[in-house]
């Protein structure tokens, strides 16, 4: 998925590839015949005076965050639960102020619930008791809404909500309770049903670093759309989207130890982490003998970080490696990372992130306002280059991330069951 970056992330990659076409004796910063896209070119794929375009104009739509209306989607149901009439969306439960959550005891286990809350007897919690509860535990972090089986994220956001935990301890769980399932609304149709799980481990306790597991009302600063799963949906911050249940209505405490994940059938690795990976912005299809290629592109932030992105140009008429699938002992070379932005874009509110923010974002110093280090987990890092100019041919050019292990994509995990994260390949032509 082509991303946009944001002015800062522009003046950022704009002073690097002058500091770095100039090292590398490209001359000024004009793309002309070296050019990132295309439509940058004329029918012969030579740039005309029209398309001379410079790199600061080519980055200057570069963007951290995604706008809502601008994520990827995918999305099931018939009908699709968030294009239900006005009435049938009050009815489901699908507006804030018809919007109520269940918490309950699995009646097919021995989880012991004390106070569940149901239904039934009018304690099901409400849109207002969730906005009450967040006046004291809301909770902000940077996430990238992923597909397991994907190429490339969705969108990347900063998500709210309350975490799971705080609502659970609501209905006095007391014992024999080892998950939680829970479930989105699907027409109340049992085959549409979407569901997921976690451990109550979990949900009670986060991992070093990482952000809570939290009911979700607000995505870059907005209430989340219903195309986007609200009013309410799981967020999960380590987990590919489809654990990320969307319009949820209702949570199980059980003490069985299995899964109940819609995508256990899918044939899917349901417990997997999201890794890191590297992928192209803008994809270079032509190039100009001897004049450097600048490239740019992001990297998926996985359970390990990233430490480095690679960039390699191999000769197609050139044989790979033999007995290096991975290509490990190919001539890598590294990519800049770059900083985080100043402004993060996305559509955000004035004062959502920064010193003057109403509340503090998970990971960002609450002072200054800016990340307490970067890249940040299960986020995006950005990354640019220039590789040296070659002769005229035609090249396979190829991207990497490094996590902070020092294990380069696709491993430690290249099995695509668990997430995808091959090397992305792109066809490059150099002309004389």
């Amino acid at each position: 998925m082509q991303q946009d970056f944001f002015p800062e992330h522009h003046e950022v990659s704009r002073r690097y590839f002058l500091r770095r076409s100039l090292e590398l004796g490209g001359g000024a910063a004009c793309i002309g015949a070296s050019g990132l896209n295309d439509d940058l070119l004329g029918d012969e794929g030579k740039p005309t005076a029209a398309k001379q375009v410079t790199l600061d104009a080519l980055v200057k739509k570069l963007e951290f965050l995604t706008k809502p209306a601008a994520f990827g989607t995918v999305e099931r149901g018939n009908p699709l639960p968030y294009k239900l009439p006005p009435e049938k969306l009050k009815t489901a439960g699908l507006t804030r102020e018809s919007w109520r959550l269940e918490v309950l005891a699995d009646p097919a286990s021995n989880a012991q619930v004390t106070r569940p809350l149901r239904l039934a007897d009018g304690t099901a919690l409400t849109f207002d008791g969730l906005m009450k509860m967040a006046e004291k535990h809301s909770v902000r972090f940077l996430k990238t809404m992923t597909c397991n089986n994907e190429d490339a994220p969705l969108g990347t956001g900063l998500w709210e909500g309350v975490p799971l935990r705080e609502v659970i301890w609501t209905a006095k769980p007391m014992a024999n309770i080892r998950r939680a399932w829970f479930y989105g609304y699907h027409n109340e149709d049992p085959k549409q049903e979407f569901r997921g799980s976690l451990s109550i481990g979990r949900i009670l306790e986060d991992p070093p670093g990482v952000p809570p597991v939290i009911l979700c009302y607000k995505l870059n600063g907005d209430w989340i759309s219903g195309k986007r799963g609200g009013p309410v949906r799981m967020v999960i911050p380590e987990c590919y989207g489809f654990k990320n249940i969307k319009w949820l209505t209702k949570v199980f405490l059980t003490n069985r130890f299995n899964a109940n994940d819609t995508y256990a059938a899918g044939n899917n690795d349901i417990d997997s982490l999201m890794k890191t990976m590297a992928r192209f912005i803008s994809k270079p299809r032509r190039g100009q003998a001897g004049q450097p290629i600048p490239l740019t592109g992001f990297a998926q932030v996985g359970v390990n970080g990233v430490s480095k992105v690679q960039a390699w140009l191999h000769p197609k008429d050139k044989p790979l490696p033999k007995d290096d699938p991975f290509f490990q002992k190919a001539p890598w070379r590294d990519m800049d990372i770059l900083p985080a932005p100043g402004d993060f874009g996305g559509g955000l509110p004035a004062g959502t992130i920064g010193p003057d923010a109403a509340s503090p974002v998970h990971g960002f110093n609450s002072k200054t306002g800016r990340p307490d280090s970067w890249p940040r987990v299960y986020a995006l890092a950005h990354w640019a280059g220039l590789l040296p100019g070659v002769p005229a041919g035609r090249y396979d050019l190829r991207c990497r991330a490094i996590n902070n292990q020092g294990i380069a994509q696709p491993l430690p995990r290249p099995f695509r069951k668990s997430g995808h994260c091959d090397i992305e390949r792109v066809s490059l032509v150099v002309r004389d």
